[in-house]
């Protein structure tokens, strides 16, 4: 996950700052740092990403279309 996916997610998900901040147990300060290009731990950025994803977020890789996000697909009942 890059920034501009980070806030991309964010903007599809309806959240703030403070609310990625709260679900993934960091500080605002960390979200913003890291929407704004700096550089943060890996374990910090599996932390932003998965609570992204468990919001319903799936993160599409850059594949020659450039990096994207877009809903994830609800899984079947099983």
């Amino acid at each position: 996950m890059n920034a501009a996916q980070c806030k991309m997610a964010r903007a599809a998900l309806g959240l703030g700052v403070r609310d990625l901040a709260n679900q993934a147990a960091v500080s605002t300060q960390t979200v913003t740092r890291f929407e704004r290009g700096e550089a943060l731990k890996a374990a910090t950025v599996e932390r932003l990403q998965a609570a992204l994803e468990t919001a319903g977020i799936e993160f599409i890789p850059e594949n020659g279309g450039g990096a994207g996000v877009r809903f994830s697909k609800p899984s079947a009942p099983e």
